[in-house]
């Protein structure tokens, strides 16, 4: 759920709240009835949510969790693609930024993240296929832009 988090907000400190948060939340709306993944999952997407209202302002942590690979140069070049990744990510759109959330998780199905967004599942695939393709557009762009610039969506 963090790594979802985490690719939904690009801040590591705000996920790490969150996802106390949704399990705090989840608990005392739902008590032991909620022990549902996809509900938890759920109660998370809409924390991250209120909690991006709030802060528009993003900033890219997380590097705590490429401290432990072994080689110094290769968790430097680990490091600078990690953040390239989640910068790009954090350029979607939210709604596509969401779907590569959900997906990076590896946790739902196709038709389990098109029942929590409350799309079809070949929606869900199509919006993916797009995300997947702007994502991609975003990191080739990025490779010749200047860091910071930010990446137009025509």
């Amino acid at each position: 759920m963090f790594a979802y988090l985490l690719r939904m907000t690009g801040d590591g400190q705000l996920s790490s709240d969150l996802v106390q948060e949704s399990f705090t939340r989840c608990l005392s709306k739902y008590g032991r009835n909620g022990n549902n993944r996809a509900l938890l999952y759920t109660v998370a997407r809409n924390a991250a949510l209120d909690a991006l209202n709030k802060r528009r302002e993003e900033r890219i942590q997380g590097d705590e969790a490429l401290s432990s690979l072994g080689d110094p140069e290769r968790q430097l070049i680990e490091k600078e693609s990690y953040r390239r990744m989640i910068a790009a990510i954090q350029k979607l759109n939210p709604v596509d930024r969401e779907l590569i959330a959900l997906l990076a998780t590896e946790t739902f199905s196709y038709r389990e993240i098109g029942k929590m967004l409350n799309i079809s599942e070949a929606n869900v695939k199509v919006k993916v296929h797009r995300a997947r393709l702007r994502l991609k557009a975003i990191l080739n762009h990025n490779l010749a832009e200047k860091p910071g610039e930010p990446y137009d969506q025509d």
